[in-house]
């Protein structure tokens, strides 16, 4: 089997930066459009940023300018940069890949696959 792998989350002030880094784990034999979500209490999960294989990007407006998403194809990873945080970036935030192809004892290929999830705290 595979899984996503986040790393990275902890407490930061606000105005200050955190790196999120997302590993797929197991034989890998390419992975679709990659993306980061967030889920704050109350709240609805919602978008943070998606890449593509090739390199296309996409954000949510609430962190367009501040965020950025980057993925290394070599390492099976993505990496979500954030600066300048903000209070309101408070939330746990869940790696997720649209498709994955691997090998185990056979060719195999899941959809939608998530991570644990990793606890981003902003605050003084």
């Amino acid at each position: 089997q595979v899984q996503l792998v986040e790393t990275g989350g902890g407490l930061v002030q606000p105005g200050g930066s955190l790196r999120l880094s997302c590993a797929a784990s197991g034989r890998i034999f390419s992975i679709g459009v990659m993306g980061w979500y967030r889920q704050a209490p109350g709240k609805q999960r919602e978008l943070v940023a998606t890449i593509t294989s090739s390199g296309g990007t996409n954000y949510g407006d609430s962190v367009k300018g501040r965020f950025t998403i980057s993925r290394d194809n070599t390492k099976n990873t993505v990496y979500l940069q954030m600066n300048s945080l903000k209070p309101e970036d408070t939330a746990v935030y869940y790696c997720n890949a649209d498709r994955l192809e691997f090998f185990s004892v056979t060719f195999r290929r899941q959809y939608d696959v998530w991570g644990q999830g990793t606890q981003v705290t902003v605050s003084s």
